[in-house]
């Protein structure tokens, strides 16, 4: 399971040094729901089965996060930091639909008692296409919730064996079209470059996907993580390494099939019907807005300050019984380093970068820039009109475009 990052311990208190006045920034709410009936082979997520929680109680949890949310808006006061309206809020995991939809309800009731929301704002949660059914889905529409995300990952049963998804794949179709019908947003997931997986299984994966008239389709390359049950696998021989060419030609093929059916790319990973079906959550990470991480394991990013907070649920639950910040430890991030991570995220966004704002700060030196377009990494014509702006061979390689602007 994934390491946290290194940090200086974080105050009891919670309290937020601000970096820089961000009070112009959205503000956001990520839930994380850290259960799940089984672990798969490649996860990395913080996540537990019922063996792993000690003596904490899944049935309580909502009731950990309620004190958490209390405890949120106090912190902000009291550290200055004006209290704004949600503008997307995200029930991520884990599963969140293990948990009884009034569960879910009452966090998302507590957070807009707390906060207020702002008008449109995109409520999403994740949900295993076997743990979900129409009451379900209906109840999340009746609160307030506008999207479901699906972990479909792939509609190959082979691959789906060797990522250990137990979810039945007829039941991805089944609850899309449910959830559709009482009035949700949908987004499906799609994992491709999974060993065993063919350039045809990753098409009959697409179609499906396609198919089903979705309005989001995610599509991410695996990631072998070390420490994970793939990983050993691997190591072993058990199961062949991921093919980085293959990698390649999958992701071409996401991008044809997609835009065919008439999606565009937003995001590297991500392709929506129109703008307005975008994940806005996912755009404020991209765009480093405010966000408050509640839940074990959750990251919080307010005013140039981020913090995470203790991975374990018994952890998280003492904290929180305490009346202490669950937060383990934090980092607070200076400008040069924001403007780094700017680049790092933003230069994933299909409308692009500013030019001048990259050459304002050091980055996108003409020489670097020239050597982008030449390389078939940057549309030339965006450039010009003062945009830097991905080709498709750039998003394939964006860590290389990446290192290139920063100079690395």
């Amino acid at each position: 399971m994934a390491q946290l990052p290194k940090g200086e311990t974080a105050p009891s208190d919670g309290l937020i040094p601000l970096v820089f006045d961000s009070s112009k920034n959205s503000f956001h709410a990520y839930v994380h729901i850290p259960y799940c009936l089984t672990r798969c082979g490649y996860c990395d997520f913080n996540t537990y089965t019922s063996t792993e929680l000690g003596d904490t109680s899944q049935a309580d949890y909502f009731e950990l996060v309620l004190k958490e949310i209390d405890f949120s808006k106090s912190v902000l006061e009291k550290s200055g930091v004006p209290v704004r309206k949600l503008s997307s809020v995200f029930f991520g995991g884990g599963t969140p639909t293990l948990l009884p939809v009034q569960d879910l309800v009452s966090i998302l009731k507590k957070l807009v008692e707390a906060f207020g929301i702002e008008t449109g704002s995109e409520i999403t949660t994740e949900a295993n296409p076997d743990s979900v059914d129409q009451d379900y889905l209906k109840a999340l529409k009746d609160a307030g919730f506008t999207r479901v995300s699906f972990g479909m990952q792939s509609a190959v049963p082979h691959v789906l064996k060797v990522l250990e998804r137990t979810h039945k794949p007829e039941n991805v179709s089944l609850n899309v079209q449910r959830a559709k019908g009482v009035g949700l947003q949908t987004s499906v997931d799609l994992i491709y470059g999974t060993p065993g997986e063919s350039l045809a299984d990753w098409r009959k994966s697409l179609e499906a996907a396609i198919a089903m008239d979705t309005d989001h389709i995610s599509a991410y390359s695996l990631i072998v993580e070390p420490g994970t049950k793939l990983a050993r696998q691997i190591k072993s021989g058990e199961v062949s390494s991921p093919d980085d060419a293959l990698h390649a030609d999958m992701y071409e093929l996401a991008e044809e099939l997609l835009t065919q059916a008439g999606f565009a790319n937003y995001e590297v990973s991500n392709w929506a019907k129109t703008q307005d079906l975008e994940s806005k959550h996912n755009v404020a990470y991209w765009e480093s807005k405010d966000w408050w991480g509640y839940g074990p394991g959750a990251h919080s990013h307010v005013g140039g300050v981020r913090w995470w907070n203790v991975k374990h649920p018994a952890a998280y639950a003492e904290r929180i019984h305490n009346e202490v910040s669950p937060a383990l430890e934090r980092e607070l991030v200076d400008q040069e380093n924001r403007h780094v991570e700017k680049v790092m995220l933003e230069a994933r966004l299909a409308k692009g970068m500013d030019v001048s704002w990259l050459k304002d700060n050091g980055f996108g030196e003409a020489k670097a820039l020239s050597e982008l377009i030449a390389d078939g990494l940057v549309d030339g014509k965006a450039l010009i009109a003062g945009k830097l702006v991905l080709t498709l061979k750039g998003r394939l390689l964006a860590d290389l475009v990446v290192r290139r602007l920063l100079g690395f």
